[in-house]
């Protein structure tokens, strides 16, 4: 099938550039995405689109993704009992899951002690769920950011014990807390379920069960907490099974648990490849029939009215779960996970809805403030940012870094000078610059108080007096980050006039979704584009709308966000309506019965 929607320039060379876009309004080249320019690609899509009975221009995107019409099905249709691996190869998942199911059957007082982030509120969720519906009493724990800190702590676990708990499950946190889980192995046993790196000995406790530590073999390094938890439940279940445990007692339906999962596979930017896509892809389905009644209720308050996918889980459940554990109650966000009364919901909800609001504003007044001194830091040589100041709040340090991150293109850490004089802080990276790893040498070096963390993402704490040599350490423990370009450049999958942006093509792209880590969504030039139409819109007047028109006809609706911010605004605004070629995401959106297609902006050229 021929797509009327593809452009001349959709078949790329290796040697120019997407619509010759050497430097957009936000600086940055234009190029094919890896693969668009090779023709075992492009006839591989041509054989997908024809057997597929798809578009050309979708069996391209399939294509540049890697797929064949061989591997096309699994990938378009991802199920749960095709992606599920030997738990068996997962280190301690055995000794873990054995102690799991004899806590069910003798109906034991469980403990679970969680991160106060969404992946921390989800796996907790998850397995308090499943021990209250075997009819164990279940109390969790969340520690306050600012007062506790991130991960376990003697007394909050010393409560769990004196609350009557024997088991302690430790949620998306503990494999590098040995100092800490070691004190308490004589008041329960401790079983740890995370997926944090650590290169330090692990705690001498009854299981840690983590893929990655270096002695896991399960090749399950890239899922989140929440899905290790969903899967120590199944390894649990098993157990049961085998003792004949569920013909005298009903088994949960753990299936309906993958709203939580997919939640925080989103959430902590997980690849969403093999079995993520799978938990994803099932957990979005489960999430749209809104039988959680918190999920439910946070969905309303955050104005999803439509189907949940990736977009809405990351950009309003996410913040909004997050909100109260970075600068309010901690607990706020499982609560509301767990609660089943549509009232209490109610209130959770909008309560975390204003926290999410006034998180922002501080984040806002941020800012401005660290920008400026990372520029500076950038104009003195500085390949890898850090920032400290007395004034910040500690709750939005890594969002700040993230945001200064998609600014400079560099590793960026961000942090709070306390009281007692000590920077706690949080940093992000780039694409091949693994910070996680360099934070725990950091410590190990003595020259960091706590530390650890991903690739992408670390939390850290030192002495101030430390801060001149943190900075030389990591510049020379990320020293290729040197060598990364000012901007990133853009990868284009594809070019189409506005005429081609179809409605039934955003609804056909929706076929790759869900979309993000390992997974992008499909981005799209448009060619010769003029603006007819443009107005601010929303509470705050900070979204810019506009109506796209192309030289060969064709309209479409366009949307920037954050427009007060955005390099883009002034042209986009400009009065002469210059000709412009225009990057972004198509989507299909419904209103009141009617679907169209919106476009996306994330940068714009001169034609």
């Amino acid at each position: 099938m021929t797509s009327p929607c593809l452009t001349k320039d959709q078949t790329p060379s290796a040697h120019h550039t997407v619509l010759g876009v050497e430097s957009s309004v936000s600086g940055r080249r234009w190029l094919y995405r890896q693969g668009a320019d090779n023709p075992d690609v492009i006839r591989m899509g041509a054989s997908i689109a024809r057997q597929a009975g798809l578009p050309e221009i979708i069996g391209r995107l399939l294509a540049l993704r890697g797929l064949t019409p061989e591997t096309l099905s699994l990938f378009l249709t991802p199920r749960l009992k095709t992606a599920l691996p030997d738990l068996s190869k997962l280190q301690d998942m055995e000794p873990a899951a054995a102690r799991m199911a004899k806590a069910a059957m003798q109906h034991e007082t469980v403990g679970v002690f969680g991160d106060y982030d969404v992946d921390g509120a989800c796996s907790s969720a998850i397995l308090a769920s499943f021990f209250e519906e075997l009819g164990c009493t279940v109390h969790t724990h969340i520690p306050d950011r600012m007062t506790e800190g991130y991960g376990p702590n003697v007394p909050a676990l010393e409560k769990l014990a004196e609350q009557g708990a024997t088991l302690i499950i430790c949620a998306d946190c503990g494999t590098a807390a040995a100092d800490i889980l070691n004190q308490v192995t004589d008041r329960a046993d401790i079983i740890v379920l995370d997926h944090h790196k650590s290169e330090d000995a692990l705690p001498d406790i009854l299981a840690t069960v983590n893929p990655n530590r270096p002695d896991c073999a399960s090749g399950l390094k890239h899922i989140c907490a929440a899905a290790l938890a969903f899967l120590s439940l199944i390894a649990t279940q098993k157990k049961l099974r085998e003792a004949d445990w569920f013909k005298t007692h009903p088994e949960p339906d753990l299936m309906r648990q993958l709203d939580l999962v997919a939640l925080a596979t989103i959430c902590d930017v997980m690849p969403l490849r093999d079995l993520n896509r799978a938990f994803v892809a099932q957990g979005l389905k489960v999430m749209a029939r809104r039988q959680r009644t918190g999920l439910a209720t946070l969905l309303d308050v955050a104005g999803v009215t439509r189907a949940p996918d990736a977009f809405s889980c990351g950009f309003a459940l996410g913040p909004r779960i997050n909100a109260g554990g970075r600068i309010a109650e901690a607990t706020l966000g499982l609560k509301l996970l767990r609660c089943e009364d549509p009232h209490e919901a109610r209130v959770m909800a909008e309560r975390l809805d204003g926290v999410n609001r006034n998180r922002q504003t501080i984040e806002a007044d941020i800012l401005d403030h660290a920008l400026q001194l990372a520029t500076e830091q950038r104009e003195a040589g500085h390949s890898v940012i850090l920032l400290a100041s007395k004034a910040w709040h500690p709750g939005v340090a890594g969002i700040v870094a993230g945001r200064i991150k998609e600014q400079f293109n560099r590793p960026v850490l961000v942090g709070t000078v306390q009281d007692d004089g000590a920077v706690k802080g949080s940093g992000r990276s780039v694409p091949g610059i693994d910070l996680g790893t360099a934070i725990i040498a950091a410590r190990q070096s003595g020259l960091l108080t706590t530390g650890g963390g991903h690739a992408m993402a670390a939390g850290f704490s030192f002495p101030e007096a430390n801060m001149a040599q943190v900075h030389t350490f990591l510049e020379e423990r990320l020293a290729t980050a040197a060598a990364l370009p000012e901007t990133v450049d853009l990868e284009v999958d594809i070019t189409l006039s506005p005429a081609g942006a179809t409605v039934e093509l955003a609804e056909q792209m929706t076929l790759l979704a869900p979309f993000g880590t390992g997974n992008a969504e499909p981005l799209i030039a448009l060619s010769g584009v003029h603006i007819t139409k443009s107005d601010r819109i929303g509470a705050d007047k900070n979204t810019l709308r506009l109506f796209l028109r192309g030289t060969e006809g064709g309209r479409l609706k366009a949307l920037i966000f954050r427009a007060d911010k955005s390099p883009l605004t002034e042209i986009l605004e400009d009065s002469t309506r210059p000709l412009l070629h225009i990057a972004g995401y198509l989507r299909s959106e419904t209103w009141r019965d009617r679907t169209d297609a919106t476009f996306f902006i994330q940068d714009v050229a001169l034609a």
